[in-house]
């Protein structure tokens, strides 16, 4: 299905593609039957003789222990917490959840107290996992303030007793039955107002839509998926780690960006696809072991949104010998929403977001009227489909201010759409600073000399290239 020819800005979803009815954890089970040996996560830190590895089977068993500890401490259906860098418990947490019919709600580990507290308390976590300190945040200490104000916070888990934990379960605890339909992740967003809200993703949403993802990426069945998005984004929770999982294949999870590690990754590790923001992309470019690296097993690089400038994609293209893939999309649609092909012409890779993913509807609406606009006038990308968030957590008002009585889902985002349904990004409803992915807001900048150099980090990236680049919507 095409859609091509369309006469005003709306494509009508693409129902060509069934959805799979199935759970995170259930996927992880099918998995393992289907592949037990092969690897599915390298702990890929910066120490060879350190890095650890699960095969899909060493996965299961280990996820479902976990499980079964976080039921023995917990109840089916509670909340709970991760705040730390990139680390393989991230991935046996998120597992375990699944199984344990819980939700996760990530936590971005540079965050301080009262970002901590309004997630913790908005989500009402029952339990956290943590690190210690993350640079110069002693994360530790916030959380021992914080118990006294959250009496919901049952128990703290540093990562480095996590193992522990797990060992403390009962083998023939029965692990509940959840249903696709379940949130999966509280992933905390700021939208387009600057306000943070717990935006409530779903287990059908999370596998579908990554599914999606990594076929019209090229990405092959048990290839290798190379991470360094932090794991508290839906970049990497959801659309790397996911897409690695819906097709067998290794997920190479690095604890941070840092380019040398990364081209070292490509070479060891034999990676096929990454998920890097331009930034990152030209970062590795110019670093001195692009040259001595071998890289020639990398299919294809997926970058973020809006619009990447032609001269690095084609950069890019030629140093790789790769593919490029355009992404958009936004938390609160569980993902993304449009992509680019490997086969599209180079104009819509640098000049649109691709199209919509299958079982999606999208139009562009007149931000007074809310009518669908003409082909290639400028109104609001509004979604509508299974990808859709069950809310944010708090009063149903909340919800109903970017989910409309019709299901429309307003992304905030000014766009344009072609007559084969192309999008082009136009503007913003609201004003932002964009980096590393993430959106930062004047507010936010103000409140720290830090994230003042931050902002002047990214606006000096942004003169060079003349258009900021976005991942997903936070």
């Amino acid at each position: 299905m095409t859609n091509a020819g369309l006469t005003e800005s709306y494509w009508p979803a693409d129902n060509s593609e069934a959805l799979r009815s199935i759970t995170l954890g259930g996927l992880l089970r099918e998995v393992a039957a289907e592949v037990p040996d092969r690897i599915a996560l390298v702990e890929a830190v910066p120490d060879p003789m350190k890095r650890r590895r699960w095969t899909y089977a060493e996965l299961l068993t280990d996820a479902e222990r976990a499980a079964r500890a976080l039921l023995k401490h917990f109840g089916s259906g509670d909340c709970i917490a991760f705040c730390s860098p990139n680390c393989a418990e991230w991935i046996i947490v998120q597992h375990a959840v699944s199984l344990a019919g819980m939700v996760l709600a990530p936590i971005n580990p540079a965050f301080r107290e009262r970002e901590i507290q309004t997630i913790l308390s908005d989500s009402d976590a029952a339990g956290i996992f943590y690190a210690p300190k993350f640079r110069d945040n002693d994360i530790e200490a916030t959380l021992s303030v914080l118990s006294a104000r959250l009496p919901n916070l049952k128990r703290r888990i540093r990562i480095e007793d996590a193992a522990a934990f797990f060992a403390d379960h009962d083998p023939a605890e029965a692990l509940p039955d959840t249903t696709p339909d379940q949130v999966l992740q509280i992933q905390f967003t700021s939208g387009t107002t600057g306000t943070p809200k717990g935006a409530r993703l779903h287990h059908l949403g999370v596998v579908n839509s990554t599914r999606f993802v990594a076929r019209r990426a090229g990405f092959p069945e048990g290839g290798v998926w190379l991470n360094a998005m932090p794991m508290f984004h839906v970049g990497g929770a959801v659309v790397t780690a996911m897409a690695t999982l819906n097709s067998r294949g290794t997920y190479v999870l690095a604890p941070a960006f840092e380019p040398a590690l990364m081209l070292e990754l490509i070479e060891s590790e034999r990676a096929n696809a990454t998920l890097i923001v331009p930034t990152m992309i030209l970062a590795l470019l110019e670093h001195p072991d692009f040259k001595t690296r071998d890289h020639s097993s990398l299919r294809v690089i997926l970058t973020g949104a809006a619009t990447v400038p032609e001269a690095l994609v084609k950069r890019t293209k030629d140093a790789f010998g790769c593919g490029v893939i355009i992404l958009f999309g936004q938390t609160e649609l569980n993902g993304v929403v449009t992509q680019t092909t490997l086969d599209d012409a180079l104009e819509d890779q640098v000049q649109t977001l691709g199209r919509p993913l299958p079982r999606l509807e999208v139009r562009i609406a007149d931000i007074g009227t809310g009518a669908t606009q003409p082909i290639g006038v400028s109104g609001e990308i509004c979604v509508r489909g299974y990808q859709n968030m069950h809310g944010y957590c708090g009063p149903p008002e909340l919800t109903a201010s970017a989910i409309d009585k019709d299901g429309w889902l307003h992304m905030g985002d000014l766009g344009a759409m072609d007559s084969r349904g192309y999008l082009r990004i136009t503007g913003r409803l609201k004003d932002m600073v964009i980096r590393g992915g993430m959106n930062i807001y004047p507010r936010e900048i103000e409140r720290s000399s830090s994230r003042i150099r931050r902002s002047r980090t990214q606006a000096s990236w942004e003169s060079r290239t003349r258009n900021g680049a976005r991942l997903s919507r936070r």
